[in-house]
């Protein structure tokens, strides 16, 4: 079986991409391609994919196009080669996990694909970095085809809102609104968000669930991610560099460490 058509044309260098924004319009045109042929077009792609013929690979094309076909003769190919041999393992596998299997083949070669065009036209680095970046803000083929994609972005909403729900409760005595850790005056970008700024007074009233003193501007504060209570840094043994580096803080309370000392 001969390659025709679009990849033919691609071949006899009338399509050449040479910048980042040339390779990444190449990789998101082979992308939609494929990823067609894995939703609106699968009765049609799973027929092609006959277990009693040979290799087949699946192609993308920059036109959005998607071809199911045999590898290409040459050795070493003009382009890297996407997974061989897809049409074998149609009928021993779940539709959807056979779907899901040739998905992630997929974004592997368009990975592949993309920065061995980069190579080949000389990117360096911040090019390559630049180019990975703009891949990167795409969701996978398999995403989309598993749906995961919509999940994720569902997930990041709530965790949005969790988190600014959670950032206007702890600001007492906070500095920033979105840590959990403090050490001077209030955030001014809480006005943004059309919260009032708590006023010197408020913050005064907070106190150190360790030791029971008020809060003070000059002094590192933190708050516990399980009771939302917050303690002088000294108090808790915890400095603001330490602090940097902790994705969930536990008061000695809540970790069941009772080592909280009074300052």
């Amino acid at each position: 079986m001969q390659r025709e058509g679009e990849e033919l044309v691609w071949l006899m260098d009338a399509y050449n991409p040479r910048t980042v924004e040339e390779v990444f319009r190449d990789f998101k045109g082979r992308r939609a391609g494929m990823i067609k042929a894995l939703t609106t077009d699968v009765g049609e792609f799973f027929q092609q994919c006959d277990p009693e013929k040979e290799n087949l690979c699946l192609y993308g094309f920059p036109s959005e196009q998607w071809e199911v076909n045999l590898p290409a003769e040459e050795v070493p190919p003009e382009l890297p080669e996407p997974a061989l041999g897809i049409n074998f393992a149609r009928d021993g596998m779940q539709e959807r996990d056979w779907l899901s299997l040739v998905a992630v083949h997929s974004d592997a070669w368009l990975l592949s694909v993309a920065f061995y065009l980069g190579a080949r036209f000389g990117f360096y680095k911040t090019d390559r970095e630049r180019l990975f970046n703009m891949i990167n803000d795409l969701p996978t083929i398999f995403e989309v085809v598993t749906g995961s994609a919509k999940k994720h972005t569902n997930e990041k909403l709530l965790v949005s809102n969790h988190s600014s729900k959670k950032s206007k409760s702890n600001s007492k005595p906070g500095s920033e609104a979105q840590t959990k850790y403090s050490k001077a005056v209030p955030s001014q970008d809480e006005v943004d968000d059309g919260i009032e700024e708590e006023d010197e007074d408020e913050h005064g009233e907070a106190l150190c669930g360790a030791c029971g003193e008020n809060y003070a501007d000059d002094e590192f504060w933190i708050c516990c991610d399980i009771c939302e209570k917050w303690f002088h840094g000294k108090c808790v043994k915890i400095t603001p560099a330490r602090a940097e580096h902790i994705k969930q803080y536990k008061c000695p309370s809540c970790s069941g460490n009772k080592s909280a000392r009074p300052s």
